[in-house]
């Protein structure tokens, strides 16, 4: 068993950064970062083991696995330090790799997302969640993760994002989605792995996340004495997806003042 080969979409050049998408997406969220990013740096976009177009595997569900796959991405792709960022799921993946690859991390961005564990009743939900996508299929997503997604704004003025969010949910994959909703209830605190980062933090939130609010992202960014934190108005959980030039602008100034990227 062990790492899977992760299916990614890449575009630009320079800087690696390598982007992780939320659940139950895939990284076809990552569509306007792949557009916008590549002027200043060299975007790279797995799809998480399950999702999109790179297999499960036969492994027990861990946030550690998928941070190796990842470890084993930029093996192939010939990368020893990356910018390593992840949204909410893909924040989780971000701080177990961050855990476990520390030496080949050259900055770290934590979108919508929190460093600290499930609280049982959440856990239950998670488990609750998993069995009903693999006895009914994906329409539970739809009525029960969907909604918190997305931001009251996007929901009222966007309606072609929200139409977008609710496809790459309905293609999600059920195995994927009960093995990455056990992962994730697994996981572990991570607020010692960010005292312990020795790279640069960009935090970023969307105003209006109801899933991992601002205070979340603030206590993250305190944690980290170099840590930047970006509230993106307009946006709910889904920041990249919902106010996508204002997160890329966050990034590009997060690599330039931080990492002497062209931005």
């Amino acid at each position: 068993m062990g790492p899977v080969q992760l299916y990614k979409r890449s575009a630009g050049t320079g800087i690696p950064v390598v982007l992780l998408h939320a659940f139950p997406l895939s990284s076809a969220m990552w569509l306007a970062q792949r557009e916008g990013l590549a002027k200043v740096c060299r975007v790279i976009t797995p799809d998480l083991r399950g999702f999109g177009g790179s297999r499960l595997g036969d492994d027990e569900p861990s946030l550690d696995l998928m941070a190796d796959d990842v470890a084993g991405l930029l093996d192939d792709e010939g990368i020893d330090r990356a910018v390593v960022g992840g949204l909410s799921m893909g924040g989780y993946v971000t701080m177990a790799f961050c855990r476990r690859h520390p030496d080949r991390v050259l900055g770290a961005i934590l979108a919508d997302t929190k460093a600290g564990e499930d609280p049982p009743a959440a856990r239950d939900n998670r488990e609750r969640i998993a069995r009903a996508v693999l006895e009914e299929g994906s329409e539970v997503l739809v009525s029960e993760v969907l909604p918190a997604l997305i931001g009251p704004t996007t929901k009222e003025r966007r309606a072609m994002v929200f139409g977008r969010v609710k496809g790459l949910l309905q293609s999600a994959p059920p195995g994927a989605v009960a093995w990455a909703q056990r992962a994730m209830a697994a996981r572990p605190a991570s607020f010692e792995t960010l005292r312990a980062l020795k790279v640069p933090l960009l935090v970023v939130v969307g105003e209006e996340d109801e899933l991992s609010p601002p205070a979340d992202a603030e206590e993250m960014a305190r944690t980290v004495p170099e840590g930047r934190l970006e509230i993106i108005p307009k946006a709910g959980h889904l920041s990249a997806v919902e106010q996508p030039e204002a997160f890329n602008t966050a990034v590009m100034e997060f690599l330039r003042a931080e990492l002497g990227g062209r931005g």
